[in-house]
Parts: structure tokens; C-alpha cells; sequence
């Protein structure tokens, strides 16, 4: 017998899927992390249409690219978000993306209300290079303390149908040009682009994360074959599994 006190059982979706990234790595880490707290129950699906799944637990973790939620899915979600779920969003959360079109990789605009919901749609990222991760402001428990840090990630560039209702958390600065992508010229842009940041919609909000890039050498099938080299992006910097820590204690309602 001892005199700790029992908590309350914390039911967790992870959903993770999609195309062109290491799934299989980044749901082992965030496995690992959110088995960190003994309450969590964690229900792992691989896309977003379990929506039923979804809204009886509190809180929902996503790492997935190119994964296009149904009509419904996207409004059930929305929906349990303004109910109060919390919502920890990762990386290509927020993208759709179409492959080999003639003139590169295209974003299409197909989910305004997915897109509306997580403050972000994803339209292209220069190639792969280190850049740095600063704090976007000092007085929130999310990021005191965060050192600005340089990676080697994917640098999102991002459509915000109403960055004013976001938060910024993190940000980096770059212009330039994406080659590869349908939507290239970055180069009389805005410099500053939005690398974390909280979306509150209704009781609940949103915690979107755009690092976690990750790639093994069979995620670009069909692409290609065999992808030579092994990428892990922001998971081999302690910042960004601190930041991810963080984002669980928020998503589980500490504000500290």
C-alpha cells in the first residue's frame, strides 16, 4: 500500500500514415514518448476515418503526408476540436500533394475546411538544407527556454487562410526558390514562415508542429525504388523531442 493517488485513464489516438516518409520510425518515437505518461491509452489507426475512435478519446496525435481525409472526417474532426479535443499536429498534417504533374509537385487546394482547421496548408519547401528555429515570443511555457537550434528538416512554406487567429510559437526565415514544386518563387515572399504554432478553435485548439521530417529507403516508391540516403530531419536534435514532450503535457491540459 502506498499513499499515491490513482489518476484518470487519458484515451489517445495516434494516427499514422501516408506516403513519402519513414511512418514506421515516427510512429515508434511517438509511441515511445507518449508511453511516457502511465495514464495515456493509445489507439493507433492510419488514417483519419475512424472518426468514432477519435472522439471518444481527448486527445489526438498526427504524423501523416498526403493522407486526404473524407468530407466527413473532416468535419467530425473539426467538430470534436471546437468540443474541447486537443489536437497535437505534425509535420505533413496539413499537406496534399500531387507527384510528376509537369511542372513539379503540385498542392492542390482540396480541403478548405481540413486546411481551416489546422491554420495551415502545406505548398512547398525549398530542398533540404539546415536553417534555424527560433522562438516566435518568450512568454509561453511551450518554448521558454528553447535556444534557437539549426536542422537539416523540411521548411515548410504554408498557405494561412487567417494567420492573425494563430499563435506563433516557432518561426524561421528564408526566401528563395522551392525547386521542384509547381508553386517555386519564395523570393518576394514574406521571410518569415511559421514552424509551430497553437490554432483555438471553440473549447479546444490545435498544436501544429511542421518539423519531423523523416525518410527511409523504401518511402518513395513508387517514385522510386530505392531512396539512397536515410533521412531523419529534426529527430536527431533533443530540442525537437523536447518540444514534442511539451506538446503531450499541453495536449493532456498542463500549462506548465
Amino acid at each position: 500500500m502506498t499513499d499515491a493517488q490513482p489518476g484518470s485513464r487519458i484515451d489517445v489516438t495516434l494516427v499514422a500514415g501516408g506516403m513519402y516518409h519513414d511512418i514506421d520510425f515516427a510512429r515508434i518515437q511517438l509511441l515511445t514518448l507518449l508511453a511516457e505518461h502511465e495514464e495515456f491509452r493509445v489507439r493507433v489507426q492510419p488514417d483519419y476515418e475512424d472518426t468514432d475512435a477519435i472522439a471518444a478519446g481527448s486527445i489526438l496525435v498526427s504524423y501523416t503526408c498526403n493522407l486526404r481525409p473524407s468530407e466527413d472526417a473532416q468535419r467530425a474532426i473539426r467538430s470534436w476540436v471546437e468540443g474541447g479535443g486537443r489536437w497535437v499536429a505534425l509535420h505533413g498534417t496539413n499537406s496534399a500533394l500531387d507527384v510528376g504533374t509537369p511542372n513539379g509537385v503540385d498542392s492542390p487546394r482540396i480541403f478548405p475546411l481540413w486546411a481551416d482547421t489546422l491554420g495551415s496548408q502545406f505548398v512547398a519547401h525549398p530542398p533540404i538544407m539546415p536553417y534555424t528555429v527560433e522562438r516566435s515570443t518568450d512568454d509561453h511555457w511551450l518554448v521558454a527556454g528553447i535556444d534557437p537550434f539549426e536542422t537539416d528538416d523540411e521548411l515548410y512554406l504554408s498557405e494561412h487562410a487567417d494567420r492573425d487567429a494563430l499563435e506563433p510559437l516557432l518561426h524561421t526565415k528564408w526566401q528563395g526558390d522551392a525547386r521542384g514544386f509547381v508553386e517555386h518563387d519564395w523570393t518576394d515572399g514574406p521571410d518569415e514562415h511559421l514552424v509551430m504554432y497553437l490554432r483555438s478553435l471553440g473549447e479546444g485548439s490545435v498544436l501544429y508542429n511542421t518539423l519531423g521530417h523523416c525518410r527511409g529507403h523504401y518511402d518513395m516508391v513508387p517514385v522510386v525504388d530505392y531512396y539512397p540516403q536515410i533521412e531523419r530531419g529534426s529527430w536527431e536534435h533533443p530540442a525537437y523531442y523536447e518540444l514534442l514532450r511539451r506538446a503531450l503535457r499541453w495536449a493532456r491540459g498542463e500549462s506548465s
